[in-house]
């Protein structure tokens, strides 16, 4: 058996913490990529336009970019998201850590997910009463969403540039992550912060990292693999007979 099937094997709370490349074979791109989000802008930046600043100041411009660029409703889980949840209900791995909005690992079945970024299903007016809203609501209508009660603006409940995590899914990231007896990194460059900075709560020596590219935490791995998330860990549940 491969090493990471035998640490696999032998885990029994074990952390997968996955980025925007675990989606990217559910046909939404990564936006860091180069032919994502960061290559297409013409003019103002993505950062600027996926702001708390520009949602409030020019939503016409927030909402062209996030609905047509970031929200993908009819996206399905691909096999890298059902092979989590597999270990998962193996007993191998106890939650994921995402910095993903698409939802996918709960469409795969997961139950456990800590979303750093937040949820694109999840939406709310800003009016005061912060009646919640859908996101087939939110698509549904052309431009800015507003909410049919009050009139509000409605917003996502994602995590904006200039807006800080969610600390109660913060909290339950860095328990999950502190008491893991494995971490497998995937789909993630780990150079979006704070999200990539919480692996420094693993104090194991069982990190494993699964991506096509290398990336500037390779050396602090004890494992890592350079090859297609969703084959990698499908050649390992086959492997270990699941």
């Amino acid at each position: 058996m491969t090493r990471l099937g035998e640490w696999l094997a032998e885990s029994r709370n074990g952390v997968f913490f996955g980025g925007a490349g675990v989606s990217t074979d559910s046909g939404i791109p990564d936006f860091r990529s180069a032919a994502g989000l960061y290559t297409k802008n013409g003019g103002d930046s993505p950062e600027y336009l996926l702001s708390t600043e520009c949602l409030h100041e020019e939503p016409e411009k927030f909402y062209q970019l996030y609905k047509t660029e970031l929200v993908h409703p009819q996206a399905q889980p691909n096999a890298a998201h059902h092979h989590i949840n597999t270990l998962i209900e193996a007993g191998h791995l106890t939650s994921v850590v995402t910095q993903n909005i698409d939802g996918l690992h709960q469409a795969a079945g997961t139950q456990q997910v800590f979303e750093l970024h937040g949820s694109a299903w999840r939406n709310h007016c800003v009016g005061s009463e912060h009646h919640p809203a859908t996101l087939e609501q939110v698509m549904a209508q052309p431009g800015v969403p507003h909410c049919p009660q009050c009139g509000a603006m409605v917003r996502p409940d994602v995590v904006l540039y200039g807006e800080g995590l969610d600390m109660d899914v913060l909290n339950g990231a860095v328990n999950a992550l502190a008491n893991a007896d494995l971490v497998i990194v995937g789909g993630t460059s780990l150079n979006v912060y704070p999200a990539a900075g919480l692996l420094q709560y693993y104090s194991g020596d069982r990190l494993v990292l699964i991506n096509a590219e290398p990336t500037g935490w390779d050396q602090a791995a004890n494992l890592v693999i350079h090859g297609r998330l969703g084959e990698t860990l499908g050649a390992v549940i086959e492997e270990m007979g699941l």
